[in-house]
């Protein structure tokens, strides 16, 4: 079920996981493009040695203070671009980075952290899901402060709204996997109160229908520059998509057998559902057939959710089923096989979901039940 690519050389500039195979070796060296020593220094820690095509398009534009949205397909270091361009001479608190989920949020903060380390720049993650207590006690840091801080829409805005944080010396914004953003109803609060005065990047692989109508409420879009690589939205040539027409009540069957002969050293197996029910309902049916597996999806507790992804990632449990908070950003090594047991809504999820075959030896199934009437 899929197809089989050469895995993807480590030390590219893509580092929120696995970085892209189709990387590319020429123009200019970060160095070259004038990036600060410490940054220099993170950077070889990260084991990251060139830029990517959209590092090498996003880093001498946002140097130069302009805003920006950066499309570029997932993996190809779209993220670590802007921070890499922007956190120099940074003071508390002077950068923000808005992501959709605190798995995203933590992930992304972990190489943030990892950059700025060199530079004595503090880097702090701010999310929801408990009392306000929590809230103020992610922000407190040691001298000289936070300089970048990371955090989901409802969590920043809940503590713009406390007094917990003040914005007022902020410089940039990075709005990452912003069609996700835009999902969240949090999400617009803030804008007016940061955008009127701050370097703005959104960042994604898919960006969503009135993105510009609402950024334009609060700043003037005519003014950002658009950054966009040559491979959006393209399927990498190696991706081999099986679609298998089934009806409804034989998905399930399908499915089941697909990971009783799936081999236990066959890699990790995400599998997609369209919903928050259907996670649970698949879950108590693998439950039922003895097959080990995780599940997440949004409307779980925080503390539920906390460390779901993470065990997944190191390997403890090899089958995840998940909605597509799941397919924003996150990354992990060990995927081998992509199901879609739900067809996705949009092209857009559709896009996000096989982001994890661009990099990998993978495939990629999509079980489509035809719903027949007798």
């Amino acid at each position: 079920a899929g197809a089989a690519s050469a895995r993807a050389p480590q030390g590219h500039g893509g580092s929120r996981g696995a970085p892209p195979a189709d990387a590319e070796r020429e123009g200019p060296s970060f160095a070259e493009m004038g990036l600060a020593p410490a940054l220099l220094a993170g950077l070889e820690g990260l084991s990251v040695c060139r830029p990517t095509a959209v590092q090498r398009l996003a880093i001498p534009a946002l140097r130069r203070g302009r805003s920006a949205l950066c499309a570029a397909e997932t993996g190809s270091g779209k993220t670590l671009g802007p921070t890499e361009a922007l956190a120099e001479g940074l003071a508390s608190p002077r950068g923000l980075v808005v992501l959709p989920s605190r798995e995203l949020a933590a992930q992304v903060g972990a190489v943030t952290a990892a950059l700025c380390r060199p530079a004595e720049l503090q880097v702090r993650g701010l999310t929801g899901g408990g009392a306000a207590g929590g809230l103020r006690r992610q922000l407190r840091a040691p001298p000289p402060g936070v300089a970048v801080l990371l955090g989901t829409p409802g969590a920043l805005w809940r503590a713009l709204r406390m007094r917990f944080l003040a914005l007022g010396r902020l410089r940039w914004m990075v709005l990452d996997e912003v069609d996700a953003l835009m999902m969240d109803d949090t999400f617009v609060e803030p804008l007016e109160e940061i955008l009127v005065r701050t370097q703005v990047v959104v960042v994604g692989a898919t960006f969503p229908t009135g993105l510009s109508q609402t950024l334009g409420k609060f700043t003037d879009v005519s003014q950002f520059v658009t950054l966009a690589t040559q491979s959006l939205h393209r399927l990498p040539s190696h991706v081999l998509q099986k679609f298998v027409r089934l009806k409804g009540q034989d998905k399930l069957p399908e499915l089941l057998q697909l990971l009783k002969d799936h081999p236990a050293s066959g890699g990790a197996v995400l599998i997609f559902c369209n919903s928050a029910s259907t996670v649970n309902w698949l879950g108590y049916v693998l439950d039922d057939h003895k097959i080990k597996h995780l599940r997440l999806q949004g409307q779980m507790l925080a503390a539920a959710r906390a460390g779901i992804f993470a065990s997944f990632q190191k390997g403890d449990v090899s089958v995840l089923v998940c909605t597509d908070l799941a397919s924003r950003g996150l990354d992990t090594s060990s995927v081998q096989l992509v199901v879609n047991y739900d067809f996705p809504n949009t092209l857009q999820d559709y896009l996000h979901r096989w982001r994890y075959n661009s990099r990998r030896d993978l495939g990629l199934m999509a079980l489509w039940a035809k719903l027949e009437v007798t």
